[in-house]
């Protein structure tokens, strides 16, 4: 059997199975990997370069802080700040979804949720209403903005290891906008989608405060981060190691600030670090990496360049809608990882810039999690944390207001992807 047959029944076992047994995606995707080095299919020296390890650094190494900045309370403090200034309970409710935005550009979706969910669950307890669809807003908020960021979420770290984008090319690329005010444009126009949805919570309230901050120092910390990687990208303009190597540095100090002026167990903070994603990250990188060496990724951009012609609009809405679609019910991260080099090798077959295909894939894959409760690792804490205080989310509440959020939030940011770099 072909090295190519080989690979693509591997890959799409493994796809597969993330989708049956979500839970067990870790061990699966682990598997697929080793299985590819025995039966050869690549050798271990292939599917060590295929790890970006410069990803991985940026993400183990923001978990570090994002975990320091959490236990810190001052997103939490913020949050009830928020709700006690706000007119009413839907401007409250709508500051809480903007502030979860702003810190999940910078901190990983499902710890921003966790840091803003029990305000959001005060608040609705302080008015006696359902907090269902409150949370919902959160969770897709965090998702929403974090595409906007390099450090906001695994997607934006696979695009940028990917492409060799800094932390800045997030902003501006080439002396053009780029991703993150693609994003705002999508966040502005879901906005009044939200609005839609809490605008006759009209009575004003306010919630205990209760929340202190414990320590300014991990703010700083992430201040800190956030102004490194801006610098680095002056100094390793391909994207190779510095933005890894920095984040692990940050993650180092931290720990060892919290270890020797807060007391706390730096063994007991790496346990609780998501080493499963880590992992999970790793086994994705080896079995995308083994498409292209094989020459699959090849094969499926011809195909795909065959069904949109000369048509780049075509071409364009086609790989974004269906990133939608698709990371509506698979997770977007290997969906996005596998994609990355197809969306290269369309855009090259078409002749036009790269970066077009890349933003919007971008886009699609991780705004269309948004749609299900089961799209986005953020969407199922959310629905968890909600099961825990006796609600149960129906898939069809959660896509009452997923879909529409979605849907005018990537055409929106589509479009402005679209004149901003079509030529």
């Amino acid at each position: 059997m072909s090295p190519k047959i080989i690979c693509l029944i591997i890959f799409i076992l493994a796809y597969l199975s993330f989708v049956v047994l979500p839970k067990k995606r870790t061990i699966l995707a682990a598997s697929a990997a080793i299985l590819l080095l025995i039966t050869k299919t690549i050798s271990i020296k292939e599917a060590f370069f295929s790890v970006n390890w410069n990803v991985l650094g940026i993400f183990v190494g923001t978990l570090v802080l994002a975990d320091l900045f959490i236990e810190s309370r001052v997103p939490a403090y913020l949050a009830e700040l928020i709700v006690n200034k706000a007119k009413n309970t839907a401007w409250a409710i709508l500051f809480i979804c903007a502030l979860t935005g702003f810190i999940s550009a910078f901190v990983e979706n499902v710890a921003t949720v966790l840091i803003i969910a029990p305000i959001a669950l005060a608040l609705a307890k302080k008015l006696k209403i359902n907090p269902t669809n409150m949370m919902i807003a959160i969770a897709i908020s965090s998702n929403l903005q974090g595409t906007a960021t390099l450090i906001g979420d695994p997607p934006s770290m696979l695009l940028a290891g990917f492409a060799k984008l800094n932390f800045l090319d997030f902003f501006f690329y080439k002396g053009k906008p780029s991703i993150f005010f693609a994003v705002q444009i999508g966040a502005l126009a879901s906005f009044v989608v939200l609005y839609f949805f809490f605008k006759n919570y009209k009575e004003k309230v306010k919630i205990l405060q209760t929340e202190k901050v414990q320590s300014s120092v991990p703010t700083f910390f992430l201040l800190g981060l956030i102004l490194s990687l801006a610098l680095s990208s002056f100094f390793d303009k391909n994207f190779n190691f510095l933005a890894g190597l920095i984040c692990i540095i940050f993650a180092i100090v931290g720990l060892f600030w919290e270890k020797f002026f807060n007391k706390g167990p730096i063994l007991e903070g790496l346990r609780k670090l998501d080493w499963d994603t880590t992992i999970f990250l790793m086994a994705i990188f080896i079995l995308v990496g083994s498409l292209s060496l094989v020459g699959l990724i090849e094969d499926i951009s011809i195909f795909l360049s065959k069904i949109v012609g000369k048509n780049v609009f075509l071409g364009y809405s086609f790989l974004v809608f269906s990133a939608v679609f698709f990371s509506a019910f698979v997770d977007n991260v290997p969906f996005l990882a596998a994609m990355l080099p197809v969306a290269i090798s369309l855009s090259e077959k078409l002749q036009v810039p790269p970066y077009l295909f890349l933003f919007g894939l971008l886009i699609g894959a991780s705004l269309g999690g948004n749609i299900t409760p089961i799209g986005a690792s953020a969407n199922i804490v959310g629905c968890g944390l909600l099961k825990k205080e006796g609600y149960l989310v129906k898939f069809k509440d959660f896509v009452k207001i997923g879909l529409p959020f979605t849907m005018v939030a990537v055409t929106s940011a589509y479009l402005f992807v679209w004149f901003i770099w079509k030529s």
